[in-house]
């Protein structure tokens, strides 16, 4: 009986000392991916939110898109053909991997992407 008593008092203390060093090494070095941002695929809207506030922290990125500022504050329905050839021809231009960049830059910068485009947008980030 005095086996069996020491046996799980020596089993108790080991399990605490078990959960407090694996506690500790999770406190001191959490997992975090370095790419975090390049895997969100829009279903996760925590990590989206996240990754905005993020980006929103760094300066804005340009992608050679400069005269697109022109079209800060507008609505999204608002755009003449030419000037949605404007946005089109950016994003035809860039490789696909950054269009989900463009996009967050778009929007940090107040610019709305026309109506006629959200389409074809949403597929090429697909």
């Amino acid at each position: 009986m005095l086996y069996l008593f020491l046996s799980l008092i020596a089993l108790g203390v080991f399990s605490a000392l078990y959960a407090i060093v694996t506690n500790r090494n999770r406190e001191e070095s959490p997992v975090v991916q370095a790419d975090s941002c390049a895997t969100c695929n829009g279903e996760n809207d925590k990590c989206e939110q996240e990754c905005m506030m993020e980006a929103a922290t760094k300066p804005i990125e340009y992608f050679d898109d400069e005269e697109l500022d022109a079209f800060k504050g507008r609505s999204s329905d608002s755009y003449t053909d030419e000037e949605v050839e404007q946005f089109s021809y950016v994003l035809n231009t860039m490789p696909q991997e950054e269009i989900r960049d463009w996009c967050r830059s778009l929007h940090l910068r107040g610019i709305e992407i026309p109506d006629q485009l959200k389409d074809e947008v949403y597929m090429m980030m697909g």
